[in-house]
């Protein structure tokens, strides 16, 4: 009676979605680690300069200017993850406190009302610009670039022709500048006064976290920066995303200064103007790429608290504040870097 050799039954197959992954490979796919870890270290650091850094007075000082780059910032890292660029944001902030600041002063509006008609204009500018960069092609650095000497333009122009200068004051004495100003430009927590736009920013950044990690919308953001061809293919309405990001960074970014003029009850021609680079910066220090398609909006919110804390730092240790440019430039070829070491090992880090 011969044997007969029985073949080995076959080995199913690992799915590597089902890999155990390992803490430090877990933290390492997070967008926002490095800024994290960057804001821990600029904090010590400014701290052991002037031990007055980290109590709340000094904290009260650095999360104001960390807040009204913060808040811009979120939106403009979503437009980042989603794989455009929004290079007039900065500018308006300023065009946003000047059309407020006219028709609550020159044409005696209720400010409420002068608010919402600015956020609506505001908010047309964002379609434009999203409008043009999808039916033109033309990449959005252009299109965003000429926006930006448009609306330049536009605020020393007009501003000029109608106040025979090139800003607006006298805000406060506007009708319901009071109210107004409570929500948007006020204060809170005496004698500390932390600045309202910090609660702004937290909820902004809350709201942009929940939607990028929670629903449709944020898969869709993702996709769409990633790989747009790959992501219409699936049913992503590559359109509409792209344009509502658009529109919801100048929305926002009016917001943010309309804040400011009712803060100062004035506004500058100039205001904003070359802000777009430290919205850009917070949002790269914070976790997102450049090619799009994967960022996060803590780490833009953190990388505004990182430009915020040395600023205010560098004021508290007596030195030149025009070290502040050095800095910039230094974190954002740092955070480059670091950014494209995180991305590697969040693509393939599986242990």
């Amino acid at each position: 009676m011969s044997a007969t050799a029985t073949a080995p039954p076959p080995q199913p197959l690992a799915d590597e979605r089902l890999a155990k992954i390992s803490t430090t490979a877990r933290l390492m796919r997070r967008p926002e680690i490095g800024a994290l870890l960057a804001a821990v270290v600029v904090a010590i650091f400014f701290w052991t300069q002037n031990s007055l850094f980290l109590k709340l007075d000094g904290i009260s000082n650095w999360t104001d200017v960390a807040s009204t780059i913060g808040i811009p910032a979120v939106v403009v890292a979503l437009l980042m993850i989603g794989g455009e660029f929004d290079l007039s944001a900065g500018v308006m902030t300023g065009s946003a406190g000047l059309m407020m600041g006219i028709l609550a002063t020159e044409v005696d509006m209720n400010i409420w009302l002068a608010i919402v008609l600015t956020l609506i204009a505001a908010t047309a500018v964002g379609f434009l610009n999203g409008y043009m960069v999808m039916r033109t092609k033309l990449p959005s650095f252009i299109v965003t670039l000429a926006t930006f000497f448009i609306l330049q333009g536009v605020n020393l122009g007009v501003t000029k022709a109608i106040t025979q200068q090139v800003s607006v004051s006298g805000i406060d004495t506007a009708t319901g500048y009071d109210s107004a100003n409570k929500i948007f430009g006020g204060s809170f927590w005496s004698p500390h006064d932390f600045r309202i736009t910090v609660l702004w920013w937290i909820a902004i950044t809350a709201l942009a976290t929940w939607t990028l990690a929670r629903t449709r919308v944020g898969n869709w953001i993702f996709g769409v920066g990633g790989d747009a061809n790959a992501a219409r293919n699936v049913g992503v309405p590559v359109q509409r995303v792209k344009i509502g990001l658009f529109m919801t960074t100048s929305f926002v970014c009016a917001l943010t200064g309309i804040m400011i003029a009712l803060r100062l009850a004035s506004t500058q021609a100039g205001q904003g103007v070359g802000d777009e680079f430290q919205f850009i910066i917070a949002a790269v220090v914070g976790g997102c790429v450049l090619t799009g398609g994967f960022g996060s909006a803590i780490g833009a919110a953190l990388g505004a608290l990182i430009i915020g804390m040395a600023f205010i730092g560098i004021q508290f240790s007596g030195w030149n504040t025009d070290w502040r440019f050095l800095f910039l430039g230094v974190i954002l070829l740092v955070a480059v870097l670091v950014n494209n070491y995180i991305r590697k090992r969040a693509e393939g880090a599986r242990r």
